[in-house]
């Protein structure tokens, strides 16, 4: 009797076994499991993985091809064009059926349409499911049929209209045709010369076990703290650490939602605390909405009368922004966290990317591309979304002349100093009044503390007042642009 053709289960977004809805109807059908992961940097349109998001995903199929193989299975890795990719796999196998969970970019949908549609030609089945999502973009709709553009009515009615899923059990087998695999290691996915790796490895456990742990934790005590915390860079579980997770798929938003809810409902939940969590899961959604109706989010204005600001061109204040020399130690404690860990706390996000743009006058894709490269969850609609909320070219966006002050958001969010403390150690002797402005400092206390302004910590680069002063102007002459325009 001839074998069984196998089916394809192609691993993308979404690397883990359990509560992942292709992958369970792909096991569903019976057959012989073929499970494909292709790295793909040669197709259009797609943007490369920046080098922090490269690391994660070596130690994520790592932990997946292990456990593919506890199952009986082989994750089999590929590089190249995805669509010669599948061509291929289906011609060596004689796939008859392709499974896959859906993307959200532009390139990435035109890419699986394209796929789609040759696969269906060839008379190869091809089935695509949601894992990545709650809900998918073009399904929460406002009450004129059209998608909505501020946060708040779209969180209501997520709350009011979602209702997740049963979740997919993880398979007990997946076992398949051998087939020739490339070698992880061979795709250098770990930085080398230098390795600058150590802090996120001290960090990060990557992998549906390390997400499953972080959620757990969470769920411990945190969660119930969360609303009051969340700004809190000092307390180590202020956040959950889940987005690099989610970010892989190494769990799924349903699966949190499911595990804050039944929290909720056995009573071990404050209501109101857990709910706030869930509302910046929403965000992300939010964030998905966004691209998906706006392509171009993470290279255009969402708001064009932002074509008309006069952004400055500032190689070197650029470069001390990046290395965390700017002066000012909540924006420098963020950037040498975000470099040391590939993360960095919401809040002091929201303080670096206000004093990138409006502090220094940057354009906010110069802000969003280092974080691309360095963060481990550098997400296509969250890092974009995020970026023109703050600088005011986004979606409900903060107004442009709501300028985030370091100084007084450190005193404020960092009362104690700890997080400065940690990330900024030449400033650790310093009294809690003047850490976060230490040329505030005089002399002699600067000097007991080892503070050498301009030697062992820098100079202020741009001075507050004048630094905003200049910011509002640049938006009055953006709208004095944009009316003439």
């Amino acid at each position: 009797m001839s074998k069984p053709a196998p089916a394809l289960f192609w691993f993308r977004e979404d690397l883990r076994l359990s509560d992942n809805p292709a992958l369970n109807a792909a096991v569903s059908t019976g057959k012989p499991l073929i499970l494909l992961y292709i790295q793909d940097d040669q197709s259009p349109g797609l943007r490369p993985h920046g080098g922090a998001s490269l690391w994660w995903l070596d130690k994520s199929l790592a932990a997946l091809s292990a456990r593919t193989a506890e199952a009986g299975g082989q994750l089999i890795l590929r590089s190249g064009p995805s669509a010669t990719v599948i061509r291929h796999i289906v011609a060596e196998s004689g796939a008859d059926s392709v499974f896959w969970n859906r993307r959200y970019t532009e390139a990435e949908r035109d890419l699986d349409a394209s796929i789609m549609e040759s696969l269906k030609q060839d008379g190869v089945s091809v089935a695509s499911f949601n894992a990545r999502l709650l809900t998918e973009p073009w399904t929460v709709k406002t009450g004129a049929g059209g998608y909505y553009k501020v946060f708040t009515p779209y969180w209501k009615a997520v709350r009011a209209e979602y209702r997740a899923p049963q979740p997919c059990p993880a398979p007990t087998s997946l076992a398949g045709p051998d087939m020739a695999s490339d070698i992880l290691a061979d795709w250098n996915l770990h930085p080398t010369g230098p390795d600058w790796s150590s802090g996120l490895a001290d960090t990060w456990t990557p992998g549906e076990a390390g997400a499953a742990r972080r959620l757990a934790d969470f769920l411990e005590g945190p969660v119930n703290h969360y609303a009051d915390a969340r700004n809190r860079p000092d307390i180590k579980t202020s956040t959950s650490g889940l987005s690099p997770y989610l970010r892989f798929g190494e769990i799924g938003p349903a699966q949190v939602w499911r595990a804050v809810q039944h929290g909720i409902a056995a009573g071990r939940f404050d209501e109101s605390s857990a709910m706030t969590f869930l509302s910046e899961i929403a965000w992300r959604e939010f964030s998905y909405v966004l691209l998906f109706h706006n392509p171009e989010l993470a290279s255009r204005n969402y708001n064009d009368a932002f074509d008309h600001m006069p952004w400055r061109s500032d190689d070197s204040a650029y470069e001390s922004w990046c290395q965390g020399l700017t002066g000012y130690p909540m924006v420098d404690a963020g950037m040498r966290q975000l470099w040391h860990t590939g993360f960095m706390h919401n809040r002091v996000r929201m303080v670096v990317a206000s004093f990138l743009t409006k502090h220094l006058l940057l354009p906010w894709q110069m802000g969003e591309d280092w974080f691309w490269d360095t963060l481990v969850d550098a997400d296509p609609a969250s890092n974009a979304a995020s970026w023109q909320w703050t600088a005011g070219s986004g979606a409900d966006a903060a107004p442009y002349f709501r300028v985030f002050n370091p100084i007084t958001q450190g005193q404020k969010f960092d009362p104690t100093g700890a997080y400065v403390r940690q990330w900024c150690p030449e400033l650790a002797n310093l009294p809690d009044k003047y850490l976060h402005a230490p040329w505030e400092a005089d002399a002699a206390t600067r000097s007991a503390a080892g503070v050498i302004l301009g030697t062992t910590y820098p100079t202020p680069i741009v001075d507050h007042k004048a630094a905003r002063e200049r910011a509002l102007d640049a938006y009055e002459t953006l709208k004095e642009r944009r009316d003439a325009a």
